[in-house]
């Protein structure tokens, strides 16, 4: 059968991967085109638009890429409709997914949707439209379920495909990375405007430790010179590209972007600090908007507050190095975290979530 898949970001990319290997696995005649990235095209799915060209953040972001988003919108219904697919499969990225959603069951297309668009923490009502435009939903986080339950529809909950992700990767052996001295992590991201506003705020942290090596795990969309002209005359900073697991793996502690990066580096065991810093008025209309009490995976999914987040002005020098200071190795903070994600793990399971929702997807393009 015929699989178009598209996600638009870089998490998105990782978890479409593991997914066109289980549809292959699960459908030995699988064809499958994409939107993505890197890893998608390299799990054997035919790369037509790359993520990179995609990923806008905030609604100032959004606004002044519209023409360009409008017309990736206007070419993906074009691709969809020469292509056929049997069955259309979207990974989150809802602002550009939703509207493909709508279209494409209007064209007689069936919608598969995998790690559904955040509507419990706003924009509730786009339930009403969810319901409308996707046959099947397929849900990664635990509480989801019964969220849907209360809009009277049913949807799958396959288990968070993270899970499948990093216990693959700590059967792996760690590549070493040079120095001797302990490591601390630094992931700003992987687009370029939230690189530019996080990375110099985390770097300002890098005096106050000199008995530290900081790595900053470079995303793959981004050139070198990028972070070279962040980091400047700051001392014992060096940059790794294709290894962010590696480099966490390695670390005493990590400083992270809001996003997928904080649930796999709590997977992964590493005590982290989960930094979020966006455009001033972006941040505000969407603090009138959003009704979660916290930004990062690892708190909504425990539904309280496990890693530290500093947000916006909070985001700081003094702030960072004080609560960076409290969770290297050593102190209390550090072991009742580490216990906390234990208990994160355990809630999210061991279900294999790529195998669940492919079973499901290849389940719809046969009735």
């Amino acid at each position: 059968m015929k699989y178009y898949i598209i996600s638009g970001e870089a998490s998105g990319d990782l978890l479409g991967s593991y997914l066109i290997k289980a549809l292959k696995d699960a459908d030995s005649q699988a064809d499958i085109r994409c939107w993505g990235g890197d890893k998608m095209e390299a799990a054997g799915g035919a790369l037509i638009k790359h993520y990179r060209e995609l990923a806008f953040m905030g609604f100032v972001e959004v606004v002044r890429h519209l023409p360009e988003i409008f017309r990736n919108i206007k070419f993906c219904k074009q691709d969809i409709l020469q292509y056929k697919p049997d069955v259309l499969v979207l990974i989150d990225y809802p602002g550009f997914n939703l509207r493909i959603a709508e279209w494409a069951k209007g064209q007689g297309i069936k919608v598969a949707y995998y790690v559904s668009p955040q509507v419990w923490a706003w924009k509730e009502n786009r339930v009403k439209k969810i319901k409308r435009s996707v046959d099947k939903m397929l849900v990664i986080l635990p509480f989801e379920q019964a969220f849907y339950k209360k809009w009277d529809f049913e949807v799958e909950y396959t288990g968070h495909p993270l899970i499948e992700v990093i216990g693959d990767e700590l059967q792996k052996p760690v590549q070493p990375l040079k120095g001797g001295q302990p490591i601390i992590a630094l992931l700003p991201g992987s687009r370029k405007q939230e690189i530019m506003v996080k990375l110099p705020v985390m770097l300002s942290v890098v005096s106050h430790f000199p008995n530290h090596h900081f790595i900053i795990a470079q995303a793959p969309s981004q050139p070198d010179s990028l972070y070279r002209e962040l980091i400047g005359d700051h001392k014992n900073v060096d940059i790794v590209k294709g290894a962010t697991y590696d480099v966490l793996r390695q670390a005493e502690a990590a400083l992270v972007t809001s996003g997928t990066a904080t649930l796999e580096t709590a997977l992964l065991g590493i005590p982290e600090v989960v930094c979020y810093k966006g455009n001033p008025i972006s941040y505000q209309l969407a603090k009138k908007l959003i009704k979660v009490k916290f930004i990062s995976l690892v708190n909504l999914i425990m539904d309280k507050e496990v890693v530290k987040e500093l947000i916006q002005d909070e985001l700081n020098e003094q702030q960072l190095v004080k609560e960076l200071g409290a969770i290297i190795e050593g102190g209390n903070k550090r072991a009742q975290l580490l216990q906390q994600y234990k208990a994160l793990w355990d809630l999210l399971g061991a279900k294999k979530a790529s195998v669940a929702a492919a079973t499901a997807i290849v389940k719809m393009g046969t009735r």
